[in-house]
């Protein structure tokens, strides 16, 4: 089973849920970018509420992890809307730009 962009999974050993914001040809090696989402946090652009019929909570775009999955036993919880993804990904896009 491979995540993919916009997939809410729960990592066994972690606490929480995270959010994959990695594309899914990256995915494909096994690995993802994720973003945990955490339930009471400050609001601000890098920090983004998503609500889902199963999660409900705010996204830490700054908070980028690399998880191999290959290693990680990972569970999908639920998945974000389309304009979910790309309000999430524009965000962490501009960390990078300048």
């Amino acid at each position: 089973m491979t995540a993919e962009q916009g997939d809410i999974i729960s990592i066994e050993g972690k606490k929480g849920y995270y959010l994959v914001v990695s594309k899914n040809f990256f995915n494909q090696t096994e690995q993802a970018v994720l973003c945990p989402i955490v339930q009471d946090t400050f609001l601000d652009p890098l920090h983004i509420r998503v609500n889902t019929d199963v999660i409900s909570g705010i996204v830490m775009c700054e908070q980028l992890r690399l998880a191999d999955l290959r290693y990680r036993g990972f569970k999908k919880i639920d998945r974000i809307s389309y304009s979910d993804i790309m309000n999430l990904t524009d965000a962490i896009q501009g960390i990078f730009d300048y």
